[in-house]
């Protein structure tokens, strides 16, 4: 079974927190959640909602088409109900108008009551997430009001849930980081919330700077102590470290940088999500210097591929860069799987203290001496290209891309990122081999490999261009011609990509 319910209303009527009480319900009955939260740029007021769905199998994504809205305002009935199933339910606010912060309550246990969950199961919630009387009054009134629709059972499945937020935060911890920096810009700021509360249990500092310039610039004085280092921006600070990433390349000093992309040019749309900024990761900063692309798709890859970006930026002497977006970001995701074991992150670099150690944004000898002699400069250039081979030799080692569907198919998808969890929802039943790219620089030989077995390939993005697409015609030659692209800041739904998908292989 499979439901999507939609909770609307304003900024500040907490939304968020009918979710999260449902959510934990569900997952301790064994059921998958996947949570989309959609909402303006605005701090009080507005419309905002999170799409809620749940399933007894994994899920990783929303419908178009709604079972339940739960409004807090009548702006959400309006906005939403042409949407609404059939047999949709609409549980609507009026009934608890006169509990006031307390509404929200009052609908978790409305919802509560039609999925057919017992009361005692929902006022323990609320006993300890409140512990107050008016709040398991409301409860209690909520839940009374309805008549069950459901009768959910427990199963056997033992789930958790993480943001990609959060699961960046668990890689970076795992790797021992000693600072992380940042200034605050939607969607990357979850990051800094997430490790700044976590800075005493772990040990690690973390440091809002004053702005995006400071924010690079201090993180390399850091990183060249010694200090595992890692710095975090959106697509418009990205733009003012990129003279902070061109020192990173000739300086060699190690450094990781956490991108999470949100549409743009500039202020673009500050809090909605886009895959728009793979080619500024790729290339951002001026001259030529390796660096390394990750670009995990779930929370679970976002522990597993921080730590490698922490373990590639020690072992090369070079900026790891993690890719994400808002939408993997800021959603919640549940899973019954593990992380793979954790990857021990070791110093071995020669640090200030421990000898002379010199490091310069400048052209500069084996000794750290600046120089402008031609010779040393072209020995200079032609070594730091040189790693790209050796980074990609090395990156083998971990999960460069992966392979899911119907393996011997020759439909082929090819996305990245946060489309991963949409395009197996849309796949699932289907006649459909996926290749998630989670490497993107180095990129895997692989995909050239099997881009030739397939009769049909098709581009997955959330962008304009297709800059994946790119990306793979500059490596390999082949262009993909069939492409599925959306960009107006909402992500895709499993349904309308799985109609685009059916449609390209007739």
């Amino acid at each position: 079974m499979k439901l999507n319910i939609l909770i609307g209303g304003k900024a500040g009527q907490g939304i968020n927190k009918i979710s999260e009480i449902v959510s934990e319900v569900l997952i301790s009955y064994g059921y998958f959640t996947f949570n989309y939260r959609d909402y303006p740029s605005l701090i009080r007021g507005g419309h905002n909602f999170n799409i809620l769905c749940f399933s007894d199998k994994r899920i990783g994504s929303i419908e178009s088409k709604l079972d339940f809205i739960i409004a807090m305002d009548e702006n959400t009935v309006n906005e939403h109900k042409k949407n609404l199933k059939k047999d949709g339910i609409i549980i609507d606010y009026k009934k608890f108008e006169s509990l006031g912060r307390n509404l929200n309550i009052a609908l978790s246990g409305a919802l509560m009551k039609v999925l057919g969950f017992e009361e005692d199961v929902l006022l323990k919630i609320i006993q300890k997430e409140f512990n107050n009387e008016e709040s398991i009054l409301a409860a209690k009134k909520g839940y009374d009001s309805q008549e069950r629709k459901f009768n959910l059972v427990k199963l056997k499945n033992q789930v958790k849930i993480l943001s990609g937020s959060q699961a960046v935060s668990m890689g970076a911890i795992n790797s021992k980081m000693d600072l992380f920096i940042a200034y605050p810009m939607t969607p990357a700021t979850g990051l800094l919330h997430e490790l700044a509360s976590k800075q005493v249990e772990s040990g690690h500092m973390v440091f809002q700077s004053e702005n995006e310039v400071g924010a690079i610039n201090q993180a390399l004085g850091a990183s060249f102590t010694g200090a595992k280092t890692m710095v975090g921006t959106s697509g418009g600070g990205y733009d003012l470290m990129t003279e902070g990433l061109s020192f990173q390349g000739m300086s060699e000093i190690p450094l990781v940088l956490y991108l999470c992309s949100r549409p743009g040019p500039g202020t673009g749309l500050p809090t909605y999500t886009m895959q728009n900024d793979l080619d500024i990761a790729l290339r951002g900063g001026h001259g030529e210097a390796p660096r390394i692309v990750i670009a995990p798709g779930d929370p679970i890859e976002c522990i597993e591929k921080t730590n490698e970006a922490f373990c590639l930026s020690e072992e090369f002497n070079c900026l790891s860069i993690i890719l994400s977006d808002k939408h993997l970001a800021e959603s919640e995701f549940s899973s019954d799987r593990k992380p793979n074991k954790i990857l021990s992150v070791k110093v071995k670099r020669a640090v200030p203290g421990k000898g002379v150690v010199k490091a310069t944004s400048y052209e500069h000898d084996k000794f750290g001496n600046t120089t402008e002699d031609a010779e040393i400069a072209r020995v200079s250039a032609d070594n730091r290209i040189a790693k790209y081979k050796k980074m990609k030799d090395y990156c083998k080692k971990f999960e460069m891309i992966k392979i899911f569907g119907n393996k011997n198919s020759k439909n082929l998808i090819i996305g990245w990122g946060s489309t991963k969890t949409v395009i197996l929802d849309a796949i699932e039943g289907e006649n459909f081999k996926f290749l998630q790219v989670i490497y993107m620089k180095p990129l895997s030989n692989e995909i050239k490999k099997e881009m030739l077995k397939a009769k049909n390939v098709i581009l997955v993005e959330q962008n304009v261009t297709g800059q994946l697409g790119r990306l793979i015609r500059e490596k390999t030659g082949l262009k993909i011609d069939k492409r599925i692209l959306k960009y107006d800041g909402r992500p895709f739904t499993q349904d309308e990509l799985k109609k685009e998908l059916l449609k390209n292989i007739k």
